[in-house]
């Protein structure tokens, strides 16, 4: 069973992760993306692809033609782990 976040890691999460946002009505993160062109957010959603596959831990997204639209919430836990951060953090990687 994986755990819910602690009352302190979600208070730290503007800081962890400043460019997601909390979705309201659920206990979710996400991020908006855009890219130069439609290749480019389909490449960026097959580097993220290979990441969730590595951690298990699959994002809800959504690509329309360069934006790519990405929610993270742990369904086992029913709401935001640390397995969402460390995706979450993963994924900003990429963009380094």
């Amino acid at each position: 069973m994986v755990d819910k976040l602690d009352a302190a890691t979600r208070a730290a999460l503007p800081q962890l992760l400043p460019e997601w946002r909390l979705v309201e009505g659920r206990d979710a993160i996400a991020r908006s993306f855009r890219f130069p062109d439609f290749s480019a957010a389909w490449g960026f959603m097959s580097r993220v692809a290979l990441l969730a596959e590595a951690q298990d831990h699959h994002p809800e997204w959504s690509n329309v033609w360069n934006r790519v639209e990405i929610l993270l919430t742990t369904h086992d836990a029913g709401g935001l782990s640390m397995r969402d951060i460390r995706l979450a953090q993963a994924i900003d990687r990429l963009l380094a």
